[in-house]
């Protein structure tokens, strides 16, 4: 299997534990005086620990309804210093408490329109759906965990 069809796979399990547990009823909104959202459940959603390849405006907006920080590495793979950063979003992808998204900006060219992103590397943050911090060009991969963590 390839490896954006795994990735693909990962994102539909996603949406299927997410619409399981709205139907379920299992929200904020219904939990009841005992109920935190604090507390760690055996089907809390981990980060996970590679950049996820974003196909489609869906799968990111699924992506965006899942995790709290989303940081949105767009990028492009005929621009040098978007290979340079490649890396570094790897490995924060793996310490990182939010989950990190790869967007090729000529595979995704709607994405990159609405977010203005008009130069590669850019990186988005998101918190809780929306942007929030937007850095360009290649970054230290200690300033892109901090704000992560900031915001996680």
């Amino acid at each position: 299997m390839s490896e954006r069809t795994e990735r693909a796979d990962d994102l539909d399990a996603i949406r299927q534990r997410k619409l399981d547990r709205l139907r379920s009823g299992v929200d904020s909104s219904t939990a009841g005086p005992d109920e935190t959202d604090d507390a760690p459940s055996g089907d809390e959603l981990q980060p996970p620990t590679e950049p996820i390849i974003v196909e489609d405006a869906n799968s990111f907006r699924s992506l965006l309804e899942e995790y709290g920080a989303v940081l949105a590495d767009f990028s492009a793979t005929w621009c040098g210093p978007c290979r340079t950063l490649e890396p570094i979003v790897e490995r924060v992808a793996g310490d990182s408490p939010g989950a990190v998204a790869t967007i090729d900006i000529d595979a995704n060219p709607d994405l990159a329109q609405q977010y203005s992103v008009r130069s590669v590397p850019t990186l988005l943050l998101f918190a809780e759906g929306e942007p929030v911090e937007r850095l360009l060009g290649v970054q230290d991969e200690a300033i892109l965990a901090d704000l992560i963590e900031q915001y996680a």
